[in-house]
């Protein structure tokens, strides 16, 4: 459709099974489910409720007339009213007993905590699909020195592997944040007008064990363990805000490597995937733009503010419920998985497809390992006898005209100059042979095998299966 508005997240960026997942079909459907096990836990537990009715609300769970619905809810202006409608007119039978007990958000909300524990689980996948892609790439290049920064300034060599496993520590804690929110997730369970069970007190005549077993059922029926102890009518508003602040969490994750992908670009030290046919610029031919990078960026800034939906629904709800929460709910909360599976995706594609320029790579660290070695050879110029404060005063002051002569676009050999004193007891090819820079990486390449090694039993069985991302 080109003549109304569509969600670029939808459209362009978040994946089909998370579309699919925040569908229409997929909540109705849902709210459906929902009916039936209540209807079936209500009639095991001595309702006046047959095993046919049961069965028939069981045939009719995804056959939903969408447009009866739509007619129903213009006139009576409630959602769930007409859902419950329509899905009595499939199965007249039925019909008298749907929400028996129940209110709008014994569905609404039980179908949300179903929904957004799949979500999670499809967005941990995805975490664990990044994290087992950066473990290969960090294991290819865990010896390959590359220069340090500090404040995007030139600093001691680390590797290229080690750099990656930076951002994989990132994406490991939020795996476990992730992991936390999933493993804490309870159910709502079906618990009245403002949570107090009032109406199946009424229903199961006073049995409050019934009224338990029933929630009990319920929840079994969905694969949840616990249900929340106390409510109001809605579950709290805090679950959301957990949610949310995990995938901002994950977000923060992406933009990190992603802006430290840029960076190195930049210098031609590392390149994000570019295609054979790719354009980099409408206007100028020769560019090679970091464009899924910077996409990664532009989508997790939107996340990372996202979040702040939940807590201030978290923070507003008056009292028993109100009803604010719900418009902004139906936007952030499903645009907020969109996103973040749309930044894995990319995540995934970047790093699978990282190329390292590895001439280039050299070269940096070459070009600066005069400055960077002075450090050993203060050392070893002390170890020949020499004078440490004094050697020190030497390097300074030929560091700074070296570094004023490369300024001015000048040619100036700082080893030469340092051997030319001959305070350091050394000849400038005795110091050019200290100057390997895989001597400067420290203990990069087994921190690298270290992690690796540490994360194998999450990564072991991970999908390294990464799509290409064509628009």
């Amino acid at each position: 459709m080109h003549d109304i508005f569509e969600s670029p997240l939808s459209k362009r960026y978040a994946s089909d099974h998370m579309l699919r997942l925040f569908s229409d079909d997929s909540r109705y459907t849902t709210w459906r489910r929902l009916w039936v096990s209540l209807a079936k836990a209500e009639s095991a537990l001595g309702l006046p409720i047959t095993e046919e009715q049961v069965k028939e609300l069981e045939a009719h769970i995804t056959d939903i007339d969408y447009e009866l619905e739509a007619r129903r809810e213009a006139e009576v202006r409630h959602d769930v009213m007409a859902h419950i409608y329509t899905f009595g007119v499939a199965a007249p039978n039925a019909a008298g007993i749907i929400h028996l007990g129940a209110t709008s958000c014994y569905v609404t909300d039980n179908a949300d905590l179903i929904i957004y524990r799949s979500a999670l689980e499809h967005i941990r996948a995805g975490l664990v699909k990044v994290l087992a892609v950066l473990a290969d790439f960090a294991t290819r290049y865990k010896g390959m020195p590359t220069l340090g920064y500090t404040h995007f300034q030139p600093a001691q060599p680390v590797t290229v592997g080690k750099r990656a496993t930076l951002w994989m520590q990132d994406f490991l804690a939020d795996l476990e944040e992730v992991d936390f929110v999933l493993n804490s997730m309870k159910f709502l369970g079906c618990r009245g007008t403002t949570g107090t069970e009032a109406s199946f007190l009424d229903l199961f005549e006073g049995d409050t064990s019934r009224i338990d077993r029933m929630n009990q059922m319920i929840a079994k029926d969905f694969g949840f363990k616990e249900i929340f102890p106390v409510c109001g009518q809605t579950y709290p508003r805090k679950q959301d805000s957990r949610i949310l602040n995990a995938l901002s969490s994950i977000a923060q994750s992406c933009y990190r490597m992603a802006d430290d992908i840029r960076l190195l670009q930049h210098d031609g030290q590392i390149e994000e995937p570019f295609a054979s046919g790719q354009v980099g610029s409408s206007a100028m031919a020769y560019k090679r733009n970091p464009m899924h990078c910077e996409r990664m960026c532009s989508l997790a800034r939107y996340l990372m503010n996202d979040a702040g939906n939940a807590a201030d629904t978290a923070s507003l709800q008056w009292l028993e419920r109100t009803l604010d929460d719900s418009a902004n709910r139906r936007i952030s909360m499903p645009e907020g998985f969109l996103a973040a599976d749309a930044i894995l995706r990319l995540a995934a594609y970047v790093a699978d497809g990282l190329i390292v320029n590895e001439k280039l790579t050299r070269k940096a660290v070459e070009d600066y390992m005069p400055f960077l070695s002075t450090e050993n050879l203060l050392m070893e110029g002390v170890r020949r006898g020499g004078d440490r404060q004094h050697l020190h005063e030497i390097i300074r002051s030929c560091s700074m005209e070296a570094t004023r002569a490369l300024r001015d676009g000048e040619n100036c050999d700082l080893i030469e100059m340092l051997a030319a004193t001959g305070e350091f007891g050394m000849t400038a090819d005795e110091m050019k042979a200290l100057m390997s820079p895989e001597k400067f990486t420290g203990r990069s390449e087994e921190q690298v095998e270290h992690f690796v090694e540490m994360i194998q039993p999450l990564i072991k069985d991970a999908d390294r299966t990464v799509e290409d991302i064509t628009i």
